[in-house]
């Protein structure tokens, strides 16, 4: 099974606390927990060991596997902590500036070649993911992967002196709720969705 590991964590932990914790929902029977991931609900299910998006028709989809990870990750480690109420890059964060680095690189460049050339288009996505308007660059938005994990994009456009440019940050205590590899397959799947949504509404 994937992630077989974090299933033998998750299941072992005590259910109203983890909840709390995650800011999450737990419900007893059947044993599962009911989540947000990128403004999509997911049950989590303890008994059979499966993650599915909340049916919006007639029946539920299974979780991608990053999708999953991210949520087996959270659910055990998120801690009942307040936000900084600042903004550092992945490299501030403890140890990130080792693993994020090479093949780890936050990708950026994907949102430098979709929305450099139009900064705004970013904002007409925002609220698809929860997300609201910030006040920084060219265009940025604030949205969260997980309940106590927001992350905020922001854009620079391209011009005569100078390329696109972005960045992606968040508050620092990120890396309190989530491992730095699970984070950052988080802000993969979030940039994918964006990228995704902003070509449906493009």
């Amino acid at each position: 099974m994937a992630n077989e590991g974090l299933w033998q964590q998750l299941v072992a932990l005590e259910g109203q606390e983890t909840a709390q914790r995650a800011r999450c929902r737990y419900v007893a029977e059947p044993a599962q927990y009911v989540i947000t991931l990128l403004n999509t609900e997911y049950e989590v299910s303890l008994s059979d060991k499966r993650v599915f998006s909340t049916p919006q028709g007639p029946k539920s989809v299974p979780a991608e596997f990053l999708e999953e990870l991210c949520i087996l990750a959270y659910l055990i480690n998120a801690r009942d902590l307040p936000l900084a109420g600042k903004l550092v890059k992945a490299e501030e964060l403890p140890s990130g500036q080792f693993f994020f680095r090479g093949p780890h690189n936050l990708p950026t460049d994907k949102l430098e070649k979709i929305f450099g050339h139009c900064p705004e288009a970013l904002l007409g996505v925002a609220g698809q993911f929860g997300g609201e308007k910030c006040e920084f660059g060219d265009a940025s938005i604030r949205l969260n992967i997980l309940p106590r994990v927001p992350m905020t994009i922001i854009i620079w456009g391209q011009c005569e002196q100078f390329p696109a440019r972005a960045s992606i940050l968040f508050d620092p205590t990120a890396a309190a709720h989530m491992p730095l590899d699970a984070l950052g397959a988080g802000v993969n799947l979030a940039v994918e969705k964006v990228i995704k949504a902003a070509g449906r509404s493009g």
